[in-house]
């Protein structure tokens, strides 16, 4: 029998994980994720899957963000019937994220057909709806944490808590092998997403000790933030919303609708409990965010390091969800906190509150989670002066500030702890789920610390690999996109960059002579590049 595991998205960039695990007998999938980013990788959601769905006997899903779980619906239109199996407060996410995420892309999808209609250009699909979105939650299958359950004829399975979001599991699997080992099965552990083991929210994450083959995430790989603290984490909330309100204007928190708004829902509300913030009036300003606070109420209930209720019913805390109500916000011009979707500023309301707010110098702009290369986020966080949304130029004079304090992922140190503890890893260590940098940095840490370089593998989004007894072999690369030219910024990056360069120089040019010769020097370089 052989084992090949095929890495077909989160390699290189932190989005669209997606892995294939093949024997002889069977095939299943670990997560099937969204592509964020750059207009170039993102355009891979609406390619065909690089698998047959139909050949696929199994699904398993280690969390309900976005980029692990956002492409189920369209793998299920595409011909997918087998089971898709999550934890049950990962299932009951589902019910709200894949709707959501379906009428994101409806709405979405609707403002740009007008715009390529005024442009002369074909109107596009989404990649799917609403009422798919429904329909594929429905689909999801639960099991519990600990315990071990049959995928195929060969494979079994087990979810342990990942510590990351509510329901968030790693994925040890078990698969029957005689050629690897007539007296024990080969085991592979997928990480999916570490948790900070800092969190009101969630437990540290826990996996089984000990595996043949790991394949972990790495997205903070590069990044060391000190130990996560509760404490900390609240100060710099407190100081940034308190330099925010002083300076008059609105606050923006662009956020992830599933845990890290939930996150700083608790800390605001301690916040205000203590005295230490005015109770300034706070906006949830996202259908999904709105009914997510359902789920996590109900397993809070259990979770003994929560003595009181969710803060999710304050009075100065108001959610919204109808678009009109939405809209409404964009007269707010101080005193007041907004949190909306997308949490990368590459969808959702937040993108209509930044081309409100952003040329407003007494605006704050608080990014709390990872920013993809090519997204709004990244752009805001490396201070431009200039940015683009929905086709218009927006100043960027509001103050943006990153608190890295706020991520769901473990950083360096929080990684390394948790491969120390999954040790011995007999025969590969695979790094997944990060940018190039990260990935090649802590390669470098888990060298110096001990693990065999020769065990330590960076795989090529498309790479297929076969697991033996004697450790890792690549047989193929089938790449859908250059990653390395595509993942940090595309065509479209730059052409946005240039449209934004022009209008500066003309701007700033000494008169209409000045300018005349500027677009009349940009003419010749088109001609001469036709």
């Amino acid at each position: 029998m052989t084992v090949k595991v095929t890495f077909h998205g989160a390699c290189g960039i932190v989005t669209g994980s997606c892995f294939e695990v093949r024997t002889d007998k069977s095939a299943i999938l670990i997560d099937c994720g969204m592509f964020q980013g750059t207009k170039t990788i993102k355009e891979l959601n609406y390619g065909s899957f690089p698998f047959s769905p139909q050949s696929i006997n199994a699904l398993i899903l280690t969390h309900a963000h976005i980029d692990h779980c956002g492409l189920m619906p369209k793998l299920m239109n595409a011909g997918y019937k087998a089971p898709i199996v999550a934890t049950k407060p990962t299932a009951d996410l589902l019910a709200y994220v894949l709707p959501d995420s379906g009428y994101v892309q409806e709405t979405e999808v609707l403002r740009l057909n007008r715009r390529n209609r005024q442009r002369g250009r074909r109107e596009v699909d989404p990649i799917y709806t609403r009422e798919d979105g429904e329909r594929c939650a429905k689909h999801v299958t639960s099991r519990p944490l600990d315990k071990w359950f049959d995928v195929t004829a060969d494979i079994r399975a087990r979810f342990w808590d990942a510590g990351h979001i509510l329901g968030a599991a790693s994925v040890e699997l078990a698969i029957s092998d005689p050629k690897f080992d007539k007296n024990r099965p080969m085991q592979i552990v997928f990480s999916g997403d570490i948790g900070t083991g800092d969190n009101m929210l969630q437990s540290p994450p826990r996996a089984p000790e000990g595996t043949d083959y790991l394949i972990m995430e790495s997205t903070y790989g590069d990044r060391r933030r000190g130990r996560p603290n509760m404490a900390r984490r609240c100060a710099i909330l407190r100081k940034e919303i308190k330099d925010g309100l002083n300076r008059g204007g609105i606050i923006l928190i662009p956020a992830f609708a599933v845990e890290r708004t939930q996150q700083l829902l608790f800390d605001l509300d301690h916040l205000f409990d203590s005295g230490q913030l005015p109770t300034v009036p706070v906006f949830v300003d996202s259908p999904l965010a709105t009914k997510a606070p359902r789920v996590f109420a109900k397993y809070l209930r259990m979770n003994k390091k929560v003595a009181d209720a969710a803060p999710f019913d304050r009075a100065n805390l108001r959610f919204i969800e109808e678009a009109e109500a939405s809209r409404k916000l964009g007269r707010l011009r101080g005193g007041a906190i907004i949190i909306a979707g997308s949490g990368m500023c590459d969808a959702g309301r937040i993108r209509h509150h930044l081309k409100n707010h952003l040329s407003d110098a007494a605006t704050t702009v608080l990014l709390v989670g990872y920013q993809a290369p090519g997204t709004l986020g990244r752009l805001l966080s490396q201070n431009v002066p200039m940015v683009r949304i929905q086709g218009d130029e927006v100043a960027v004079k509001a103050h943006i500030s990153r608190l890295d304090e706020y991520s769901g992922h473990a950083d360096q140190e929080g990684l390394m702890q948790w491969v120390r503890e999954r040790m011995p890893v007999r025969q590969g260590l695979f790094l997944v789920h990060g940018e190039e940098d990260a990935r090649a940095t802590l390669a470098d840490v888990l060298a110096t610390s001990g693990v065999s370089r020769e065990t330590i593998h960076i795989p090529e989004m498309g790479e297929t690999v076969r697991f033996t007894t004697k450790g890792a072999k690549t047989e193929r690369i089938r790449a859908r996109v250059d990653v390395a030219a595509n993942a940090n910024a595309d065509w479209h990056n730059l052409y946005a960059d240039t449209i934004l360069t022009l209008r500066r120089s003309l701007d700033e040019a000494k008169g209409e002579k000045q300018r005349q010769k500027i677009l009349a020097g940009v003419r010749d370089v088109l001609r001469a590049a036709r």
